[in-house]
C-alpha cells in the first residue's frame, strides 16, 4: 500500500484572502482542563492532545472530518505485504519552530523520527536516563513488545519493523502522542542538563508555536511563521481554560471566545437561537466507563463487578444526564458503529441478581467502597459528580455504601493509574473507526500496570490475532468473541455513547469537528 502527498499550492492560493482578513483577530477556545505537559508522547488525556495537536505534527493525520488518513511529515509510506513492515518517505524543508529557547539549524530529517519513537521504546535511551517519563498512550499499547526495530534507510526514509504483522499499526502515525520531537533540540537540552525542559518548552513543526502557559487559566500560542502547510490565516491563538461549563456557554454568548469544549446536553438549548452562533454536531466515536481496580479487594472478585454493574439504572441516569435523548447506552467497549460489534450483548439492571451475587462473593451484607467522580465534564460524561451520586443511591439499594471522592484533573488521573481507587470515572474517543483503537489501548495486558486493569489472557490472544489477520470475516469474528469475555468478566461498567455538540461563532471559518470530536485550528480564522 502506498499514500501520496497532494499537492499545496492550490490551498495556499484559497488561504490567500483569509490572511487579509483574519489580520489582527486572534481566535479563542474556551477549553475545559488544562494540559498536563507539552510533551505529546507522555500524556493521554483529550485536554493535552489538543493542545498538542495544534504545535506537533506526525507523520500521518486524520482528514477531517473523517478517518481517512493523510500526508504530514511523510510525503509517503509503504506496508510490506505481510504488515510487520512500515516505510515512510519524509517531507523535504520542515521547519522545527524557532523560539527564545531553541534556534533550529536544520530541517526534519530520520534523525527526529528515530528519537521520537525511540524513546517510547527504549528505557535505555540516553534522554530517557536524564528525564525518566511515562509514555502513557505507547505502553498501553504494548509499543515497546511490538517494534522489532527502526531502521533510518537514509537521512529522508524511516522504516518500523514489527515483530507480528498488525494491520492497524499504521493508524498510529497520526495519533496525537506520536507527534514529532526535534532530535537536535533534544540534543541540546542533554547537554546544558535541562532535558525536563522538553514537556515545559515545546518543540515542534505544527501550525502554531508556543508562547507562554498559566496553569489552569491561559495559553497562548503564536503562528509558526515557517509552517510547511502554509501561512497562517490567525496569528495569536489563545486557550482560555474555564473549568466551569456555564462560564464557556456565558463566554461564547458574550463572543469572549469563539469556539469551545463540547456542551453539556443540558447547555445545547441555551445556545441554539443565539443568532451569532452555530453548533457543530456529530456522532462521535466515543465511550464514557467506570473501571474497576482489578487487584484491589473487593472489586478483585468478578461477582463483585458483575453486581456493581446490573444493581444500576441506567434509565434514569440517562434521563437526569442527557435529557435530549441523543446519547446510548453503551453495552460494549466500542460503539455500534464500529465493525466487530457484538450485537448480542446487553445490559441487566437486575438489583435482587446482584445482592445474590454478592452473597455468593462473601458480601451478603454488602461493603464499603470509594467511587471516584470525574472531575471535568466530557460529552459521554457531562455531571460526574451527579451521575456519582445516582450510582451511590442504586449501589445503597443492594447494601453498598459508596463514599465519593474526587481530585483535580491531573491529580485524578496519576492516583488512578497508581489504582488508589476501587472504582473510577473515564472514557475514551476514537479516531479511526477500528475496533482495535478502543480494545488494546484500554483492555490489553500493556495497560494493567501490576494487575490494576484488566490483563486476561484469553482476551489478550483474541485482539493480538485480530490485528495479525488481513482476513476480514475472521478478525470481525474474534473481535466479538473476545467482547463476550468483556462482558463476562466484566472490568469496566460501560455507560455511554454520546453526540458531541462545539459551539462556534458565525465569524469562524474552516473549523471541521473530527470524528472524536477534537478540535483543530490548522486554517481557521474569524472573517
Amino acid at each position: 500500500m502506498k499514500l501520496a502527498a497532494p499537492l499545496l499550492s492550490a490551498a495556499l492560493l484559497a488561504l490567500a484572502p483569509a490572511l487579509t482578513l483574519a489580520q489582527g483577530k486572534p481566535l479563542i477556545y474556551c477549553a475545559d482542563a488544562s494540559p498536563e505537559g507539552f510533551d505529546p508522547g507522555m500524556w493521554d488525556s483529550a485536554s493535552t492532545n489538543t493542545v498538542g495537536a495544534q504545535m506537533f505534527d506526525g507523520l500521518l493525520g486524520f482528514k477531517r472530518p473523517t478517518t481517512e488518513l493523510v500526508p504530514k511529515l511523510a510525503v509517503s509510506y509503504e506496508i510490506s505485504p505481510d504488515a510487520k513492515s512500515f516505510t515512510f518517505k519524509l517531507r523535504p524543508g520542515v521547519k522545527f519552530h524557532s523560539t527564545a529557547w531553541f534556534k533550529p539549524t536544520r530541517t526534519l530529517n530520520a534523525d527526529d523520527v528515530v528519537f521520537t519513537f525511540s524513546r517510547f521504546i527504549d528505557p535505555n535511551h540516553p534522554f530517557n536516563k536524564a528525564f525518566p517519563a511515562s509514555f502513557i498512550y505507547p505502553q498501553n499499547l504494548g509499543l515497546a513488545k511490538a517494534i522489532d526495530g527502526i531502521d533510518k534507510v537514509d537521512d529522508m526514509t524511516v522504516r518500523f519493523r514489527l515483530k507480528q504483522p498488525n494491520v492497524t499499526f499504521i493508524a498510529n502515525f497520526a495519533f496525537a502522542w506520536a507527534g514529532i520531537q526535534s532530535a537536535e533540540y533534544a540534543a541540546q537540552l542533554l547537554k546544558s542538563g535541562q532535558a525536563s525542559q522538553i514537556n515545559v518548552q515545546p518543540v515542534g513543526t505544527g501550525p502554531f508555536q508556543f508562547k507562554s502557559y498559566a496553569k489552569d487559566d491561559v495559553l497562548r500560542m503564536t503562528a509558526n511563521p515557517d509552517y510547511w502547510g502554509g501561512k497562517q490565516p490567525t496569528t495569536n491563538l489563545v486557550f482560555s481554560i474555564s473549568r466551569e461549563p456555564n462560564v464557556r456557554v456565558q463566554k461564547i454568548a458574550a463572543g469572549e471566545c469563539h469556539v469551545t469544549a463540547a456542551l453539556r446536553d443540558v447547555d445545547v438549548a441555551s445556545l441554539a437561537n443565539n443568532p451569532n452562533i452555530s453548533i457543530e454536531k456529530i456522532q462521535a466515536l466515543n465511550i464514557s466507563y467506570l473501571s474497576f481496580n482489578m487487584k484491589k479487594p473487593p472489586t478483585d472478585k468478578r461477582e463483585v463487578r458483575e453486581a456493581l454493574d446490573i444493581a444500576i439504572d441506567r434509565d434514569a441516569i440517562f434521563k437526569a444526564l442527557f435529557p435530549r435523548g441523543d446519547a446510548m447506552q453503551a453495552v460494549s467497549a466500542f460503539p455500534p458503529a464500529v465493525p466487530g460489534y457484538n450485537k448480542k450483548l446487553k445490559n441487566e439492571f437486575d438489583p435482587a441478581k446482584a445482592k445474590a451475587l454478592l452473597a455468593k462473593a462473601g458480601f451478603p451484607n454488602g461493603f464499603e467502597i470509594d467511587l471516584w467522580a470525574l472531575p471535568v465534564q466530557r460529552p459521554t460524561n457531562p455531571n460526574g459528580q451527579l451521575m456519582a451520586q445516582l450510582i451511590q443511591q442504586d449501589w445503597a439499594k443492594i447494601g453498598v455504601k459508596a463514599t465519593i471522592k474526587t481530585y483535580e484533573w491531573g491529580e485524578y488521573l496519576k492516583r488512578a493509574n497508581n489504582g488508589e481507587h476501587n472504582v473510577y470515572m473515564s472514557g475514551w474517543s476514537g479516531e479511526t473507526g477500528d475496533a482495535d483503537d478502543f480494545l488494546t489501548p484500554n483492555l490489553s495486558c500493556a495497560n494493567s500496570r501490576g494487575g490494576i486493569k484488566f490483563c486476561n489472557a484469553e482476551f489478550e490472544k483474541l485482539i493480538d490475532e485480530a490485528r495479525a489477520t488481513t482476513d476480514t470475516p475472521k478478525r470481525l469474528a474474534m473481535i466479538e468473541k473476545a467482547q463476550d469475555i468483556f462482558k463476562r468478566e466484566r472490568p469496566w461498567i460501560t455507560m455511554a455513547h454520546s453526540t458531541v455538540y462545539i459551539p462556534i461563532r458565525k465569524d469562524v471559518v474552516g473549523f471541521k469537528m473530527a470524528p472524536n470530536g477534537s478540535v483543530d485550528f490548522e486554517g481557521v480564522y474569524r472573517k
